[in-house]
C-alpha cells in the first residue's frame, strides 16, 4: 500500500503525524509526506520521503496536491486538520482519505477551517489523538473517530546537564512554543520560576536567546530542547497551551501551568484545568509573582497531590488508547473506501 501524508509545515502540525507515519512504514508500506521544506529534515530522517508540492511553503491547496496525486497514485491520503485542501484534492481524485487531528477539535475563530464542516470531505474518518475525557463532546458524539495514542515526538538530542547537587530538586520545563511567545512573558516566567527551589529548563522558541540577558544559576536556557525526551523527567510543565506540549505533558502524567496566548491554546487551557490537571493564568494575570505562586502549588513539595493525581489519571487513559502500530495494522481497511 502507498500512503501519502499531508500537513502544514510546522512542528505543531507535522510532528503529531510522525508516529503513525513511521508505524505505517514499519508495517511494510510505502510512505510519502507532502509538506513545506521547514520540516523535511525530521521526516527524511525517519524514511518518510518528504516533498514540497508545487509552490507550497506552509499551507497546501487542492491545486498544489492534485498533480502529485496523479504522479504517486496513493491508496490512501492522511490529511492533517490544518490542510483541508489536501482532503479536497483526495476527494476530487477519488482517493480514500482520513483526517488526522493534533489535539482537541479546532475551536471556532482561530483561523483554521473546521474539518467537520468541509463540504467535500466532511464525512471522512478522523484519527483522533485526544483522550476522550478531554475531547470536544460534540465531536465525540458525531464524528467517525479512530482513536490513536498521542506519542510525543521531537528530534533526538542530548538533554541539558545539571550540577549533581541540584539533581534532588524538582524539574520545571518552561516553553511558550514557536508561534506566540513574547520576550515579556518569557522573562516574567523565568523570573517567577527562578525564585523557586527548583531546576528550570527553558526552550525560548521564537524569542532570541541574546534578548534574555543573564539568567539565574538554576535556570538552563536553550532555543530548543528535545521535548519528548525531557517531559518524562519533569515535575511541572509551564507552557502556552499548544496541543503538542499539552498532550505530551498529560501522557507523562505531569501537572501543568498554562499561559495561553492564541489559537487553540485557550480551549486547551480550559479543558485541562477543568479536568484538574492544570492551573491557568490569562493575560495580565501572568505576572512573575503569580507564576511563582501557581507553580509552587503544582510542585510535588507543596503537599497537595490533586493536580498530579488528575494528570496521572489522564496518563493512564492515554496509555489505554491504541498504539500507532495497532492503528497502522487496520489502515488498509480504510484504503478500500
Amino acid at each position: 500500500m502507498r500512503v501519502l501524508f499531508a500537513s502544514l509545515a510546522s512542528v505543531g502540525h507535522t510532528y503529531p503525524l510522525i508516529p503513525l507515519a513511521v508505524a505505517i512504514r514499519e508495517a511494510g508500506h510505502e510512505v510519502h509526506f507532502a509538506v513545506g521544506e521547514e520540516v523535511h529534515a525530521p521526516l527524511a530522517a525517519n524514511g518518510l520521503r518528504p516533498f514540497r508540492p508545487a509552490d507550497a511553503f506552509y499551507e497546501i491547496y487542492a491545486e498544489d496536491l492534485a498533480p502529485e496525486l496523479a504522479r504517486l497514485e496513493p491508496d490512501l491520503v492522511v490529511h492533517e486538520w490544518g490542510v483541508p485542501g489536501a482532503a479536497v484534492a483526495a476527494h476530487r481524485a477519488g482517493i480514500p482519505g482520513i483526517w488526522h487531528g493534533f489535539g482537541r477539535m479546532i475551536p471556532e475563530g482561530i483561523g483554521l477551517e473546521l474539518p467537520t464542516r468541509n463540504a467535500e470531505a466532511a464525512g471522512r474518518p478522523h484519527v483522533d489523538i485526544c483522550p476522550p475525557s478531554l475531547q470536544d463532546e460534540r465531536f465525540l458524539a458525531t464524528a467517525d473517530r479512530i482513536e490513536l495514542r498521542p506519542v510525543a515526538y521531537s528530534t533526538p538530542a542530548a538533554l541539558p546537564a545539571w550540577d549533581s547537587h541540584r539533581r534532588s530538586l524538582p524539574l520545571i520545563y518552561l516553553t511558550l512554543g514557536t508561534a506566540f511567545g513574547t520576550l515579556e512573558l518569557l522573562s516574567a516566567a523565568i523570573e517567577g520560576l527562578a525564585a523557586l527551589d527548583a531546576r528550570v529548563v527553558v526552550a525560548t522558541g521564537r524569542v532570541p536567546l541574546d534578548q534574555l540577558g543573564d539568567v539565574p544559576d538554576n535556570v538552563s536556557v536553550r532555543r530548543w530542547v528535545p521535548q519528548a525526551q525531557l517531559l518524562p523527567h519533569a515535575d511541572l510543565v509551564v507552557h502556552h497551551g499548544g496541543s503538542g506540549t499539552t498532550l505530551g505533558a498529560l501522557a507523562a502524567g505531569v501537572p501543568q501551568l498554562i499561559l495561553p496566548q492564541g489559537a487553540d491554546q485557550f480551549a486547551n487551557a480550559e479543558a485541562v484545568s477543568a479536568a484538574g490537571a492544570a492551573l491557568r493564568l490569562l493575560g495580565d494575570e501572568a505576572s512573575a509573582t503569580a507564576i511563582a505562586e501557581h507553580a509552587r502549588r503544582l510542585l510535588p513539595r507543596a503537599g497537595r497531590t490533586d493536580h498530579r493525581d488528575a494528570a496521572r489519571a489522564i496518563a493512564e487513559e492515554i496509555a489505554r488508547m491504541p498504539s500507532p502500530a495497532e492503528v497502522a495494522r487496520h489502515l488498509p481497511d480504510h484504503s478500500r473506501g
